[in-house]
């Protein structure tokens, strides 16, 4: 049998989840429930430790404990790659997110770092390059307002981007259409790409970083940038706060049963 504190933990819960108590609404205090005979203190405090640890809710002083809000979500996919977006318009992707989800944004809320780094086994085996070879990392940090969404820090061959603005710290996307019109300018233009995503719990710097309530998971994304020839000219680690983001993809069901026969 469960404890009681995870009993009264799961009937919140579902309050919550079906909407009695709405997104910013605060949740009764803890005398208020002991007084009707939820539990004890220490059991109602359970509880609330409980809601907090599952991100349904967050605690502060003076304000109690009050249902998260859900922030709208914003909608990520092939579609902010659009070359239209950066060759022929200055929509690099931070920026395509908000305006396909109808977002404000100012292009200084994407801080950088550029350094040259040793790569490590996940950016080697990234960028195809030995373990410690000396590659360019640029480290942005993106916020909405002032509340950090996600960090992305995008690995590359000195090579492709030495003397570019890419390896300029200057806040903001590299230039008109960012990175991947400082690549194309440079004859690399892009051509696919190839994205994992998973979720998983967050760091205590990512924590911090990000400004993550209790119990908010993080989605980390691994993006590898090709040209039409396979050359490698971009490996990419993001960070993102998984409440904030939702994945849309749009495209054409394979057959390779078919293909196989067109090549016959």
């Amino acid at each position: 049998m469960a404890p009681k504190w995870r009993d009264l933990a799961d009937r919140l819960a579902e309050q919550i989840r079906s909407g009695v108590y709405a997104p910013g609404a605060p949740l009764p205090q803890i005398r208020e429930l002991v007084e009707t005979g939820e539990g004890s203190k220490e059991t109602v405090h359970k509880a609330y430790k409980a809601l907090e640890a599952e991100g349904l809710v967050t605690s502060t002083r003076g304000h109690g404990t009050v249902v998260r809000p859900r922030v709208p979500l914003k909608r990520l996919g092939i579609a902010r790659y659009d070359k239209a977006k950066w060759r022929d318009g200055d929509e690099v992707a931070f920026i395509a997110d908000r305006v396909a989800s109808g977002r404000a944004y100012k292009r200084n809320e994407q801080t950088q770092t550029v350094s040259q780094v040793e790569a490590n086994s996940l950016v080697a085996e990234g960028l195809g390059v030995p373990v410690g070879s000396e590659v360019y990392a640029r480290a942005r940090l993106v916020k909405e307002g002032t509340q950090p969404t996600h960090t992305l820090t995008s690995y590359y061959r000195p090579e492709h981007v030495e003397g570019t603005r890419i390896v300029d710290p200057t806040p903001g996307p590299a230039g008109r259409g960012g990175g991947y019109r400082v690549l194309y300018d440079a004859g690399y233009e892009i051509d696919h790409m190839r994205e994992a995503l998973f979720a998983r719990v967050p760091t205590a710097d990512e924590v911090q970083m990000l400004q993550l309530p209790a119990g908010e998971p993080v989605v980390e994304l691994h993006r590898t940038t090709y040209t039409a020839d396979g050359t490698i000219v971009e490996f990419a680690v993001g960070i993102h706060s998984a409440s904030r983001f939702a994945w849309e993809y749009d495209f054409k069901v394979p057959d390779s049963a078919q293909d196989r026969k067109g090549q016959e």
